[in-house]
């Protein structure tokens, strides 16, 4: 019964990190839609385990959700990564490890997608280094059917090639710009996310 138990509470929490990535995909990867941002005005907001790590951060995103408007949440996504040629806070994780965007660091992950049988989309409009691309991969490698590519070892590896190297300097530029409010709250529980992640990981070697 405690193996059951422990079997139980493993793939429960297989299932919650593959949402959240799916939930992060989402909310960076455009505009969030307003059906994606009413489920989340109406968001559980306790941990199942009280004085979990995420719960204050995801609280917040919850919070900040429900105080806002589509049309507010909409016009800061486009202030913060939108709008005609530089944004004011890129996406990409080529911006951040070379300095060029399409630059070599997407070189390699098409290479890695490649080897994992994964591929773009040609209906995508970004770029494979796209936060939220890479958070769908994440997603895809937790809860992919097929366990010769969905494992630890695979999300291991992916995780500490294309996302941990950047992705903090990408949310510390969130959480510190002006015209942040939403998706200062986002940053935050992103940055908390992946610090679990992380340490998770570690955890492996």
């Amino acid at each position: 019964m405690n193996s059951n138990l422990q079997s139980s509470s493993a793939l429960d929490e297989e299932t919650a990190r593959a949402e959240i990535y799916g939930l992060l995909a989402l909310l960076y990867y455009q505009v969030p839609a307003p059906e994606l941002l009413a489920q989340l005005r109406v968001a559980v907001t306790d941990a199942p385990v009280g004085g979990s790590f995420l719960e204050e951060p995801w609280r917040q995103v919850v919070k900040a959700a429900r105080e806002a408007s589509d049309l507010q949440i909409a016009e800061e996504y486009n202030a913060l990564f939108g709008g005609v040629g530089k944004p004011e806070i890129y996406l990409y994780a080529s911006h951040y490890v070379s300095g060029f965007l399409n630059d070599k660091p997407v070189a390699r992950l098409r290479e890695d997608l490649a080897n994992l049988g994964l591929e773009r989309d040609d209906s995508m409009s970004e770029t494979e280094d796209h936060f939220a691309c890479l958070c769908e991969v994440m997603r895809y490698l937790i809860a992919g059917d097929d366990v010769s590519v969905s494992n630890l070892t695979n999300q291991r590896e992916f995780f500490a090639k294309h996302i941990q190297p950047w992705s903090q300097d990408m949310t510390e530029v969130m959480v510190k710009h002006p015209k942040a409010q939403f998706f200062f709250h986002l940053a935050e529980f992103t940055q908390s996310f992946l610090s679990i992640e992380a340490q998770g990981f570690d955890l492996l070697t």
